[in-house]
């Protein structure tokens, strides 16, 4: 009987309770490279992913997304409103989404999207805003927590960035 309260408990839940779009790692250290694995746990309430965007919020630069077989990928450069210094050089535009459309993933399976970019200076959280869109529907994974204590329902992804510990030249 437990069993079966639990299973029906869980059929009340909404899709996205049981799995969302996550990081792969959740730190990574302050001013140096981080490969970002975005995974991917499920489609839009039972329908096969064919697209992901990852929004990239400004203090995230020199995005590289990894290339994945059957998906292509599409990328926005946009202006950043204070330009920051790479390599010697002051930078003003930066990638600010990468779309991989392809597939599909199929709503049984999981995979991972990657970024290498660079994180910002200060320690603290960032958040990726992303869209999953699938066949039928899409999400957007944006929620990003307040002051309120209500459960999220499309959390966007977050990273804690720490202080670094070494060097931050590392790409």
């Amino acid at each position: 009987m437990n069993k079966l309260i639990a299973i029906a408990a869980a059929a009340a839940l909404s899709p996205f309770a049981s799995a969302h779009v996550t990081l792969d790692q959740p730190t990574g250290q302050a001013d140096t490279y981080h490969k970002l694995a975005f995974r991917v746990g499920h489609g839009c309430d039972g329908s096969p992913t064919q697209s992901i965007t990852v929004m990239l919020p400004e203090s995230v630069t020199g995005a590289k997304p990894m290339p994945k077989a059957g998906w292509k990928i599409t990328m926005v450069q946009g202006r950043l409103s204070v330009p920051q210094e790479s390599h010697g050089k002051a930078i003003t535009t930066a990638v600010r989404e990468v779309t991989w459309k392809g597939g599909p993933l199929a709503d049984e399976h999981f995979d991972e999207f990657i970024i290498q970019a660079k994180l910002p200076v200060e320690p603290g959280k960032v958040y990726f805003k992303v869209v999953q869109q699938c066949v039928k529907g899409s999400v957007a994974w944006d929620e990003i927590p307040g002051d309120s204590s209500a459960k999220l329902l499309a959390p966007a992804p977050v990273l804690d960035v720490v202080p670094a510990s070494g060097p931050a030249h590392a790409h």
